[in-house]
């Protein structure tokens, strides 16, 4: 040993101090051998890395994206489908969603993606149409039935010795809403599929929202209930001191072919009853609403009033106005103005997905689009609306 050895007087060996001293300088040595023996591999795999990639740039490779992929995958089968009609991604997609399948139908058409469907559902909600006050409900059968409780039950006042008499119960009244078919065909070149540039989801989502849109807005005013919603300006009418249930009663203008003096449509306001006018529009078209902005009252003050908070629309008597182009101009026997609570009058019962089937052979070289939605509507509280009619009486 070249270290030398200490002991003490007695020749007993070294003390625990100096033992314990040795083994941690010995520790030490150990551990500091370990860090430049790592070291030393670390150096040596830092230039190892250094030359793969000093490599790599010499062979003059493309560097790879960073790119996210925001494409989801059934947004990328559903282009693909529109495109070249390929429908092999869409066979195997599976969706995460409750209300949406991308099963093969037995007719051969499949549901729009979520995405473009939601574009579609947006644009309805937007538009010019009562869709936008009335109660709108989803259902996956081919009707909606509301059941309407005409009367409330009656009651006596009895004394403690006199017996309780017998008192009527209520009516119930049961209005079957059926869906109907509402279509949209649009048709584009082949060519303009193959255009990579062309965005194809927001020109269908476009072109099948524009049309129905216009078709809704017109059926829920005046359709007839033939293969279509049925308008509640269809249902017959009567002098609302004679209303009955299963017609829309109205307030005479007092005037042939014309408006009056605006008095009318106080009466109007107040033929409806008091639990409906918190929530009250006024419905009516362009041409209706420009010539109640000049009506005035006896001091002078247009009784269609600016809102006193910015942003806030333009009120008449205080209630809010919904212009829909599908109510008639004024003229003889026409009802141009309605006012009632939409949300609890008329009721639109609608299937919540929308169906693409795509046909490139029946208009070559134009590939058609077939979609389709199914959409009923009907009045579902006779007592919710009145309305405005020109005429005497």
């Amino acid at each position: 040993m070249n270290k030398t050895e200490t002991k003490s007087r007695t020749g007993e060996d070294l003390s625990p101090v100096t033992r314990v001293s040795a083994a941690m300088a010995g520790l030490i040595g150990d551990f500091q051998a370990l860090q430049a023996d790592l070291q030393k591999k670390l150096n040596k795999q830092e230039e190892r890395l250094t030359m793969l990639d000093h490599k790599t740039a010499l062979a003059g490779r493309p560097a790879l994206s960073t790119a996210v992929e925001v494409e989801a995958p059934h947004q990328k089968a559903f282009d693909a489908y529109l495109r070249s009609g390929d429908d092999d991604a869409l066979r195997g997609l599976e969706l995460e969603g409750k209300g949406m399948s991308t099963a093969v139908n037995s007719d051969g058409g499949y549901l729009v993606d979520p995405q473009t469907a939601e574009t579609i559902k947006s644009t309805l909600s937007s538009t010019a149409s009562i869709r936008a006050i009335s109660n709108v409900v989803n259902v996956q059968a081919t009707s909606y039935d509301v059941l309407i409780d005409q009367n409330d039950t009656s009651a006596g006042w009895a004394d403690e010795t006199s017996p309780a008499a017998e008192t009527t119960t209520p009516t119930i009244e049961r209005i079957q809403i059926p869906l109907y078919e509402l279509n949209a065909l649009p048709k584009v070149s082949q060519r303009l599929l193959d255009d990579s540039a062309f965005d194809i989801e927001t020109w269908l989502a476009g072109r099948v929202a524009d049309k129905f849109a216009r078709s809704e807005a017109t059926a829920f005013v005046n359709g007839d209930g033939v293969d279509k919603p049925t308008g509640f300006l269809t249902h017959p009418v009567v002098q609302n001191d004679v209303w009955v249930w299963g017609n829309l009663g109205y307030i005479a203008s007092g005037v042939a072919d014309d408006l009056n003096t605006g008095d009318e449509l106080l009466d109007l306001v107040y033929a409806l009853g008091a639990e409906y006018r918190a929530n009250a529009t006024f419905v009516m078209n362009s041409k209706t609403a420009g010539a109640l902005r000049k009506m005035k009252d006896n001091d002078g003050r247009h009784l269609w009033s600016d809102g006193f908070t910015a942003g806030e629309p333009a009120r008449l008597l205080g209630y809010p106005v919904l212009i829909a182009e599908d109510m008639p101009d004024i003229g003889v026997d026409t009802t141009p103005v309605a006012f009632g609570d939409f949300g609890a009058g008329y009721t639109i019962a609608e299937r919540p997905d929308v169906r693409v089937l795509r046909d490139p052979f029946s208009a070559k070289p134009h590939v058609l689009f077939y979609a389709t939605k199914r959409v009923g509507g009907d009045v579902s509280d006779f007592a919710a609306i009145k309305l405005l009619r020109i005429s005497v009486a």
